[in-house]
């Protein structure tokens, strides 16, 4: 294991039980997660509970399977939370499309602070919009749902109407919205990446669900052995695999000049400058997802339509058509993502640059900049080829087998990236802790005397 810079694992402990910021801000984390979990558990109102019960089989496989996993299981329980994030995240994603083809929109994102602010409330805006949209098609679509209660056919919703559509489209937009404000916060006040642990926390909460199910239909005969030990292999393999995937990084060499030192000359210094073979990270499925749940909400407004049952055929997991728009739009997002988001080949050149660094045989600047966008290239087209591949050939394999609830790739993948981004955030939090206590130790013997030029007034 490479080193993180924290020390041996005694050290490690000292830190963590020294570091009383870092204890508050996982507390806040894991509080958020709480008041998630029971968010996924309140019904939407005016819902029959128990026809609910016998009608959530419906909801845990194809697309809205792979919803209800993102969901926590909410969107299978009908709850407050059955939409999660996902209008916040699908608004994201038209703002940043407009941001990068509409020139005005474009501007914002050069002036700072100040842009930034204007265009995440852009966001929420947009996002109000899509979750009542949503919601409205969400009620819609359960008012024509029915369910066998007691050997009689019982419809899923009580009072079916207008009202019902309305109540429950402000019901479920209130929750996108409160969510949203959630996943600020453990940015604020947690360890950062608030959106992604919220969508983590879902699926983690579904895991022993869907292990419990596998271990009942291995019980009673329904899946074979085999069938078990081969999910349980390609469950292994797909995690060694992302997490090599994810921490691979591509080492461009970077030298500085010769700098003078107290004691004379000192040669010239070498290091390198880490590209991670996945620049995109876990963004690109989750938008992608995200998008997909469009063509779901049209269809709900009127599931009996021929197109609306079209949608529901063919837009679902395994699916070639589903596969192949699936695939399309992770590498979109991928190229998009990278080149809008993640990395500015000019900035970096130009940090190079202002620092004194340079790529032997790169001349600084705009030379710099093409090599950095070259490699980029080069690396996205590797990650996004990883990320249709982990993300579509679970789902592949699932439509050929008899496993009757969904499992994922893009899961397992959201669930292994955000686990290895956390820990690294906390390494980080660590290390800062490490080196500010040094400077503190280092501060007293200065003032004691003790340092190089301790006690010289």
């Amino acid at each position: 294991m490479a080193s993180t810079g924290l020390g041996s694992q005694s050290e490690i402990a000292e830190l963590l039980t020294k570091a009383k910021g870092l204890h508050n801000r996982i507390l806040f984390v894991l509080l958020a997660f709480v008041i998630y979990r029971i968010g996924t558990h309140v019904p939407l109102p005016g819902v029959d509970v128990t026809a609910l019960a016998s009608f959530q089989s419906n909801l845990q496989t194809g697309l809205f399977g792979m919803f209800n996993m993102f969901s926590g299981g909410a969107l299978s329980r009908m709850a407050i939370f059955a939409l999660n994030i996902m209008p916040y995240i699908t608004a994201s994603i038209i703002i940043q499309l407009l941001a990068a083809s509409y020139p005005a929109l474009g501007e914002l994102k050069k002036e700072g602070e100040v842009g930034r602010r204007k265009m995440n409330q852009y966001t929420r805006y947009l996002t109000v919009v899509l979750a009542f949209t949503q919601g409205f098609g969400l009620a819609t679509g359960i008012m024509h749902q029915t369910a066998m209660v007691g050997g009689e056919v019982t419809p899923l919703v009580m009072n079916p109407g207008l009202a019902f559509q309305l109540q429950t489209a402000l019901t479920i937009t209130t929750g996108s919205l409160f969510l949203m404000w959630l996943g600020e916060q453990i940015n604020v006040r947690g360890i950062g990446n608030g959106i992604s642990l919220l969508i983590f926390a879902g699926i983690v909460a579904e895991l022993p669900k869907t292990i419990a199910q596998i271990a009942n239909l291995a019980s009673t005969g329904a899946l074979s052995g085999f069938v078990v030990l081969a999910i349980i292999v390609g469950a292994i393999t797909a995690i060694l695999f992302i997490v090599y995937m994810e921490t691979a990084v591509r080492k461009i060499p970077i030298q500085y000049p010769k700098r003078q030192g107290m004691f004379g000359a000192v040669n010239m210094d070498a290091n390198h400058l880490p590209l991670k073979l996945n620049l995109a990270g876990v963004i690109p499925p989750i938008f992608a997802s995200a998008l997909l749940m469009v063509p779901v909400t049209m269809a709900s407004y009127a599931p009996e339509a021929a197109w609306a049952q079209f949608i529901g055929q063919y837009l679902s997991p395994g699916q070639t058509i589903y596969l192949a728009i699936f695939v399309a739009l992770i590498i979109f997002f991928s190229f998009f993502y990278v080149a809008t988001v993640s990395f500015n080949p000019e900035e970096t050149a130009d940090n190079l640059k202002k620092s004194g660094a340079f790529i032997p045989g790169i001349r600084p600047g705009a030379s710099t900049a093409s090599f950095l966008d070259s490699i980029a290239t080069r690396l996205t087209a590797l990650g996004a080829l990883y990320l249709a591949f982990v993300c579509a050939v679970p789902d592949l394999l699932h439509r050929d087998s008899t496993i009757p609830f969904y499992i994922g790739g893009t899961s397992l993948l959201i669930i292994v990236s955000v686990t290895i981004d956390t820990v690294a955030r906390i390494q980080s939090a660590l290390i800062a802790q490490k080196y500010e206590s040094l400077l503190k130790k280092t501060a007293l013997r200065g003032g004691k005397g003790g340092g190089l030029l301790g006690g010289r007034k």
